[in-house]
């Protein structure tokens, strides 16, 4: 299944119905005056971002939308029934953009986030409106306001405390699988996560944290080669980096090739991704022949803490993930600390 992450949608709030023309008719009760009600308003569009959405994938099809118009006044003053709202649910993360400017209308950063995209049209007042003392009997009546008419461009970046990066087959999948709920795809090849995959980690000290296995980048990714770009982008929403090496791969004559690869990659999409905390780990200790290629890199990296896990078979995983704990807590105080400067 492709994973949606940009979508293109118009939607069209209701227009109002037009207000009515109408003189009251009753049995003794001659000229009886106007009595045209006013039109209903038209029905809103709304957006809503909830937790049971995870992808743009619902709209795959479904790309227009358009909430019902408000109904016409009638006679002996009724007003026209509004016209139903139209909500649209997106997941949390998405960011909605006008499709001409790219100019940002909203960012939906949590759950249960209302907005109103396209305001319904304004009812037409009937013509008991306009009776006065110099105009007794008014035919005319207004019509209904149209609706709002919008090209909308819908961006979903994940929202994840923790994403793990690194080379296809570095054991993302693994190990986001050993330290949440997740369950990946992992198979012994390149590319076997073709969309991101969330997990929630219970740590079982300090607040419960989201980690997103991003899918393997490579050489170029920045340019769109391989998965590219398409997954790039959802790095900027996360707090803290976890750069999974292959120790298997690593030549200790040149051992920080990958660890370069990938950092270059997300230097030159945007200066912003090296700014964020990074958790260097050598996966795949429990293979034969490893600590000397562990050595090498560690000497290379000099003073840079670098942590050493199997993933398959758990060793040094609990110390990774309390890892990830302090850096979000260390995180978190930064943001706070910075929020309250004058």
């Amino acid at each position: 299944m492709k994973f949606f992450d940009e979508v293109f949608i118009t939607v069209q709030s209701g227009g109002g119905g037009r207000g009515c023309v109408s003189f009251r008719r009753e049995k003794f009760i001659p000229r009886g005056g106007p009595d045209g009600g006013d039109g209903g308003k038209g029905g809103d569009v709304i957006l809503k971002s909830t937790s049971h959405r995870r992808t743009l994938y619902p709209f795959r099809f479904k790309r227009q939308f358009k909430a019902p118009n408000g109904s016409h006044g009638q006679g002996k003053k009724k007003t026209g029934k509004k016209g139903d709202d139209l909500i649209i649910e997106i997941p949390p993360g998405t960011l909605i953009l006008d499709e001409e400017t790219n100019e940002l209308i909203k960012d939906f950063t949590q759950p249960d986030e209302v907005y109103i995209i396209a305001e319904g049209g304004r009812g037409g007042q009937g013509n008991i409106r306009f009776k006065s003392s110099t105009h007794r009997a008014p035919r005319f009546a207004q019509p209904g306001e149209p609706g709002h008419f919008l090209k909308l461009k819908l961006d979903l970046k994940l929202l994840a405390d923790v994403g793990l990066i690194g080379l296809p087959n570095a054991g993302k999948s693994t190990l986001i699988s050993v330290i949440s709920s997740a369950t990946p795809k992992i198979a012994d090849y390149p590319f076997t996560t073709l969309t991101p995959t969330l997990g929630v980690v219970q740590a079982g000290w300090g607040e419960p944290f989201v980690v997103a296995d991003i899918p393997g980048l490579i050489e170029g990714a920045h340019k769109g080669v391989g998965l590219g770009t398409h997954f790039l982008r959802h790095i900027e929403r996360t707090r803290v980096l976890v750069h999974l090496i292959d120790i298997s791969l690593i030549d200790p004559q040149n051992p920080l090739a990958e660890y370069e690869t990938i950092n270059r990659e997300l230097a030159n999409y945007s200066s912003q991704l090296m700014e964020k905390p990074q958790i260097v780990a050598l996966n795949k200790m429990d293979l034969p022949g490893t600590k000397e290629a562990a050595r090498a890199f560690q000497a290379a990296v000099k003073d840079r803490e670098v942590f050493q896990i199997s993933a398959v078979t758990h060793k040094g995983v609990d110390k990774l993930t309390s890892m990830m704990v302090d850096s979000l807590e260390r995180f978190t105080k930064q943001d706070q600390n910075s929020d309250n400067e004058p």
